[in-house]
């Protein structure tokens, strides 16, 4: 890929994460940070990690595996990373969380902040 990545080599803490079905039904991430990384050949890399509820994750999974991830980094800095490589726990407890990986799968996409404020009120989250 490309260099998409707009910032400089770092962690950053995300304000709010969520991934979402076709559907708009979505799982909170919790704790979310992204550390962009460089290369020696200059290319920069972006991975994730945070908390989730690993069974509301499975229940998304059940009918659909083309989930996105919504990043929102603050001010105007919110993205869609459609159809990312998530890795979690095995942890199935109803209340438990455990950690989660994500990387992307292709460049992420800028979203405006109506954009991200308007799917936020139309997306249903899962809760135990």
């Amino acid at each position: 890929m490309e260099n998409w990545i707009p910032f400089a080599e770092g962690e950053y803490i995300v304000d709010r994460a969520f991934i979402i079905a076709p559907d708009e039904r979505a799982v909170a991430v919790d704790n979310a940070v992204i550390e962009i990384f460089t290369t020696a050949g200059g290319q920069r890399y972006l991975k994730g990690s945070g908390r989730i509820q690993n069974i509301l994750l499975v229940e998304l999974l059940e009918d659909s595996d083309d989930l996105d991830l919504i990043l929102d980094l603050g001010d105007d800095f919110q993205y869609r990373l459609k159809k990312p490589e998530l890795q979690s726990g095995k942890f199935f407890a109803p209340d438990a969380k455990s950690s989660i990986q994500f990387r992307p799968s292709q460049p992420w996409e800028q979203i405006t902040t109506t954009e991200f404020a308007n799917l936020v009120m139309r997306v249903k989250f899962l809760a135990t």
